[in-house]
């Protein structure tokens, strides 16, 4: 889907103020409400914006510890399945099929290093992961970062 300047500039004032209305945002940005409404329904259809959920923060739960693992799988048995079997591991918060000498990446919460290796335990028992290798995160930066990317993009279309 193509983005303009006024599809940034609506996303923005939502990342800025998640609970405004549309109202609200029709007012600071100058636009009509049906312009903002029309926008929002537009990129949500085409997948833009792609969930108005809240994301809750695990460190703020109790889960501080952050990995990424690299997971060798069975073969065998097939991604899907392997999937599968990873899901029931609530820690396990996002599983990605990626290129290189691995054929998964996860995302882990854990609540300290004890219970990271808990769930590393907890994946092999699986019997879908024949190897792991594990890094731990010892400072965020950033995540979830996409707002540069959409705000950059509807610039060069304009520019």
């Amino acid at each position: 889907m193509n983005v303009d300047t006024l599809d940034a500039k609506i996303v923005r004032f939502f990342t800025d103020a998640p609970r405004a209305s549309v109202l609200e945002a029709s007012r600071v940005l100058k636009i009509a409400r049906a312009t903002v409404q029309a926008r929002l329904d537009r990129m949500t259809d085409k997948g833009v914006i792609g969930s108005w959920v809240p994301q809750p923060d695990p460190a703020r739960f109790g889960f501080p510890v952050v990995a990424f693992c690299s997971l060798t799988i069975n073969q065998d048995l097939g991604h899907d399945a392997v999937v599968a079997a990873l899901t029931a591991i609530p820690e396990l918060t996002e599983i990605h099929t990626v290129s290189g000498s691995s054929d998964l990446m996860a995302r882990i919460a854990a609540r300290s290093n004890p219970d990271l290796q808990r769930v590393l335990d907890a994946m092999m028992s699986t019997k879908t992961v024949l190897r792991s290798t594990t890094v731990i995160v010892l400072n965020t930066h950033f995540q979830g970062r996409t707002l540069p990317l959409l705000e950059a993009e509807a610039a060069q279309k304009a520019g």
